[in-house]
């Protein structure tokens, strides 16, 4: 989604947030509705909090799973800095400058994010919706759903699918994913 296309949507739909051009735009209602029923068919999405329930994501070919585990120790600040460069990198490399893409977290207040713009950082110096899932799923995905990278908070991995966005992954892998499951 471009800035005109935004325009179009603030006029017809209500979007109040895109006139100030930040960077997360909450998504409304309706559109939330719309995204997250797309992700729930596209993807086959069945959220549990219970470990042994397997096959949250159907996940389209291309993809690759990195088990995280190693974030949420020591160190934990210094490998989530390198972790947020690397992931930016690669949404740089997959979204055009005044591209949107969707950063949802399940359940929550979810938006369109440009990877091309400044982000403000909430009172825990983090985005609105964090790379790593510390609780809630937590996905990006472009707005085909072509592409996608989604935090598991229970198995404590990355998903990471589409043949674009795998190559921009491989050129700024970070170390956090050396442990493909």
């Amino acid at each position: 989604m471009n800035v005109e296309t935004l325009y179009a949507i603030g006029r017809d739909h209500e979007y109040c947030e895109v006139f100030s051009m930040e960077n997360w735009i909450e998504l409304d209602s309706k559109r939330y509705r719309i995204v997250w029923d797309k992700f729930y068919n596209d993807l086959k999405f069945n959220p549990s909090g219970v470990r042994e329930n397997l096959r949250t994501f159907t996940l389209p070919s291309p993809f690759k799973v990195f088990d995280i585990t190693g974030l949420y120790g020591t160190n934990f600040e210094i490998q989530y800095k390198e972790l947020e460069e690397s992931i930016i990198k690669a949404f740089l490399d997959c979204t055009a400058e005044t591209e949107y893409i969707y950063a949802l977290d399940w359940q929550h207040t979810s938006y369109l994010f440009n990877p091309h713009l400044e982000s403000r950082l909430n009172e825990w110096g983090e985005w609105p919706i964090t790379l790593y899932p510390n609780g809630d799923y937590y996905l990006f995905l472009n707005q085909s759903m072509s592409w996608g990278y989604l935090g598991h908070p229970w198995e404590k991995t990355i998903s990471i699918f589409g043949e674009e966005f795998l190559k921009a992954i491989v050129r700024h892998k970070p170390k956090l994913f050396d442990k493909e499951l």
